[in-house]
C-alpha cells in the first residue's frame, strides 16, 4: 500500500464533509429564495393594495362629485325652475278672475311672457352645464372655444388657446373628460388662483396627445401633497385615469399654476 495514499476512512469522511458542506449550501441557498420569493410577493400584494385603494379613492372622488352635481342640478331646478312656475301658476289663475281691467289683464300677461322666457333661458342654462350643444354638434376643439370666451365674458381673464390636433368624432366619451378637466381647471384658476390670464393649448408630443395649461394666478406649493389632494384635483385625477393618460402640476407661491396631462 502507497504510504502517501488517503486511508479509506479519511477518504468517506472527507466525502462526507464535502457532501455535508454542498447539502448546508443548498438548504442556504433553498431557505433565501423561499425568504427572497416570500418577500418579493409580499411586496406585489402590498403593491396591488396600493392600486386597489388608489381606485378606491377615485371612484369615491366621481361618485361624490356625481352626487354634488346632482344636488346642484336639482338646486337650480328648484331655485331657478320651479319658483318661476309657481309664480307663473298664480298669475294664471289670477287671468281667471272677472273683475280684471284691460290694465290688469295686460300687466299679468306681461308677467307670464317674461317669467315663461326666463324659466326657458335658465333651463337651458342647466341643460348646456350638463352638455354644451356646441361641443355635442362641433366637438371639442369648439366645446373648448365656447367654453374661453364664456369665461372671457366676465372681463376678469384672458384666454389664449391653441389647438394643433384634429380630434376623432368618434371619441366625445373620452373628449367629454378632457372638457370637463379644463373646466375643472380654469375654475380653479379664477376661484382660487386670482388668475387675470390663462394658456390652453393641445399638441402631440412623440406620438401622444397632450395638454399643456397655464395661469398667472397666486399660485401654491405643489410640493405639499395636501395641496393636491382637494376634491377637484381628485376628480381630475380620475379622468386622467379613465383616460389612461398622465398628469403633471407644478406651481409656486405667487408664480401661477401649470399643468401637464396627457390622453
Amino acid at each position: 500500500m502507497d504510504s502517501h495514499s488517503i486511508p479509506e476512512k479519511e477518504l468517506v469522511a472527507i466525502i462526507l464533509y464535502i457532501s455535508l458542506f454542498f447539502i448546508v449550501v443548498a438548504v442556504v441557498l433553498i431557505i433565501f429564495f423561499y425568504f427572497s420569493r416570500k418577500k418579493i410577493i409580499q411586496k406585489e400584494l402590498e403593491k396591488k393594495d396600493l392600486v386597489l385603494q388608489y381606485q378606491k379613492e377615485q371612484l369615491h372622488a366621481v361618485l361624490f362629485t356625481q352626487e354634488e352635481e346632482r344636488k346642484r342640478i336639482a338646486q337650480d331646478l328648484h331655485d331657478d325652475i320651479s319658483s318661476k312656475l309657481n309664480i307663473v301658476s298664480l298669475n294664471t289663475h289670477l287671468l281667471s278672475a272677472s273683475n280684471l281691467s284691460e290694465a290688469e289683464t295686460k300687466e299679468i300677461t306681461e308677467n307670464i311672457i317674461n317669467l315663461t322666457g326666463k324659466a326657458l333661458e335658465n333651463s337651458r342654462k342647466i341643460a348646456h352645464n350638463l352638455l354644451p350643444p356646441v361641443f355635442e354638434k362641433f366637438g371639442l376643439n369648439a366645446g373648448v372655444e365656447e367654453l374661453c370666451e364664456e369665461f372671457e365674458s366676465s372681463k376678469a381673464v384672458k384666454i389664449y388657446y391653441k389647438n394643433e390636433i384634429d380630434f376623432d368624432e368618434s371619441e366625445i366619451d373620452r373628449h367629454l373628460h378632457i372638457f370637463r378637466i379644463l373646466q375643472e381647471l380654469m375654475n380653479n384658476s379664477l376661484r382660487h388662483g386670482k388668475a387675470t390670464e390663462i394658456w390652453i393649448s393641445f399638441s402631440t408630443i412623440s406620438n401622444v396627445a397632450t395638454c399643456n395649461y397655464e395661469d398667472n394666478g397666486v399660485g401654491f406649493d405643489s410640493k405639499n401633497v395636501q395641496n393636491q389632494k382637494g376634491l377637484g384635483m381628485k376628480n381630475i385625477d380620475s379622468r386622467i385615469s379613465f383616460l389612461n393618460g398622465s398628469i403633471l402640476i407644478n406651481s409656486q407661491i405667487n408664480k401661477g399654476f401649470s399643468v401637464v396631462f396627457t390622453f
